[in-house]
């Protein structure tokens, strides 16, 4: 999972909030989340909607709703090798981190608002990601 949807469903006021909702209650899983991704996410919800939005995104996290993947040691360069290839789009190293963790695991569908980076990103281990929701 990429940012967006993730910000989006804890954003009720989100015009993406709804379909996001749905797809986090409806996706039989696993949601995986790049830990960087957690971290632009906590940022993001801590600064724009409170405290307490961001203690709700962790328990989420905690609840094993969500399944924080970590940056594995071999994932760094080819983030690297990611940001170096795409840097026209630019890519960014979070983005690339999402790349790196599907290709890791073989995962095939990326849940992204960001249909701009993740339609252009071509995956190591497939043609492209199926972008959801």
């Amino acid at each position: 999972m990429d940012a967006g949807p993730l910000y989006a469903y804890i954003d009720r006021d989100d015009r993406h909030h709804d379909r996001c909702l749905r797809l986090l209650e409806e996706h039989p899983g696993p949601l995986v989340v790049p830990t960087l991704v957690v971290t632009e996410v906590s940022y993001l919800v801590g600064s724009r909607l409170g405290a307490s939005a961001e203690v709700r995104f962790l328990g989420d996290l905690a609840a094993g709703n969500l399944i924080a993947e970590p940056v594995l040691a071999g994932d760094w360069l080819r983030i690297a090798e990611l940001v170096a290839g795409y840097r026209d789009l630019p890519l960014g190293t979070v983005d690339a981190s999402v790349v790196a963790a599907g290709e890791r695991r073989g995962i095939t569908e990326v849940a992204t608002l960001d249909r701009r980076h993740f339609s252009v990103v071509r995956p190591a281990h497939v043609d492209a990601f199926d972008l959801l929701p």
